[in-house]
């Protein structure tokens, strides 16, 4: 991990935190001097996270991202213990659904874009719109995650791709709307070894693994590195991109 990209003193809310990729992003933030506060749905791994942090530099506030009560809960504990807010990771988001679109499960499709794109949009209105946390003023750099799936169809997360092409434009779209005071990115990570994933490669890493020119599936560190990058002052002409993260995968002609 970088320990050197500025962010002394920063304040960060990092969503899905409790593990994988937004667990690694939030270690990164705080190697680089930020303090984050964790978010995830269960209170338990989200707890047991939070613990392996210095003292003094992570809180964990649990719930659903999608739930605005949560929301508030959240944004108010950010301004009351660390006075403001610089960086919003939207790494939350879900995919309960594995399959062609024909046999979609239309209540689940809703549910997803309700987290996924939604919530990523509610949490940046949320951060915006609290008094007690100066975003705008101070200069705000929000962070999402989308997915190469949004890129090119990949077979079996065919919803999952479409609700992150949005994140993608919303990103986009962000960018050109509350520049030049926030910034808005993103990354796209392809397959990451995490649990979230883990159907996407269990029983065959080296055979999936052999489509990316890199020969190798990413890990949570090489998204947080490129995530606390974007955050950073070293990124301060960056608004409106979504980074592929890949190994090559797109180039290659691959499709997560």
């Amino acid at each position: 991990m970088s320990t050197d990209r500025g962010l002394q003193d920063k304040v960060a809310i990092v969503t899905g935190a409790s593990r994988g990729i937004g667990a690694a992003i939030a270690q990164d933030l705080v190697a680089n001097g930020a303090r984050v506060c964790l978010t995830a749905r269960r209170p338990e791994p989200l707890a047991e996270a939070a613990a392996g942090f210095p003292e003094g530099t992570a809180i964990a506030v649990a719930g659903k991202s999608d739930d605005p009560d949560h929301r508030q809960e959240v944004l108010d504990t950010v301004a009351e213990r660390f006075g403001g807010l610089d960086i919003l990771v939207n790494n939350a988001g879900i995919n309960p659904v594995y399959g062609p679109l024909e046999e979609l499960d239309l209540d689940a499709a809703r549910k997803v874009f309700e987290v996924n794109v939604l919530g990523t949009l509610a949490w940046v209105q949320g951060a915006l719109a609290h008094s007690g946390l100066g975003f705008r003023a101070r200069g705000g750099s929000v962070v999402n995650l989308s997915s190469v799936s949004a890129e090119t169809p990949s077979p079996g997360i065919g919803l999952y791709g479409i609700s992150k092409a949005a994140v993608s434009h919303l990103t986009r779209t962000l960018a050109v709307e509350l520049g030049p005071q926030v910034r808005v990115n993103a990354v796209a990570p392809a397959v990451v070894k995490t649990q979230f994933a883990r159907a996407l490669y269990e029983g065959r890493e080296d055979e999936v693994a052999q489509g990316y020119p890199l020969e190798r599936l990413g890990t949570p560190q090489d998204v947080a590195g490129a995530v606390t990058y974007l955050a950073s002052p070293d990124a301060s002409w960056v608004t409106g991109q979504v980074l592929t993260l890949d190994g090559g995968l797109l180039v290659a002609g691959g499709t997560a």
